[in-house]
């Protein structure tokens, strides 16, 4: 089985994975770094307290012995209007 290496991103920080996963694909690769991308940013929108407008981008970088095989990016934006 493929093993897969998810680096996490979040802004300019980068969290490069050491162990990676085994798993059959690239479709269930793309599954665990999607919902491992959206509790990223869910906790990273709970912790911070933001003032005024704010964009904070996050990806999860996924690498096998190879290289690069994918990227999922997301960014949420605050705009505080009043």
């Amino acid at each position: 089985m493929p093993h897969y290496y998810l680096d996490l991103r979040d802004e300019d920080d980068l969290a490069v994975d050491e162990e990676g996963l085994e798993l059959q694909n690239v479709a269930a690769v793309q599954e665990e770094a999607t919902q491992s991308l959206a509790e990223m940013a869910g906790e990273a929108f709970r912790a911070a307290s933001y003032d005024g407008n704010r964009n904070h981008r996050m990806a999860i970088e996924v690498r096998d012995e190879t290289g690069p095989v994918l990227q999922v990016n997301f960014t949420f934006e605050i705009n505080k209007l009043k």
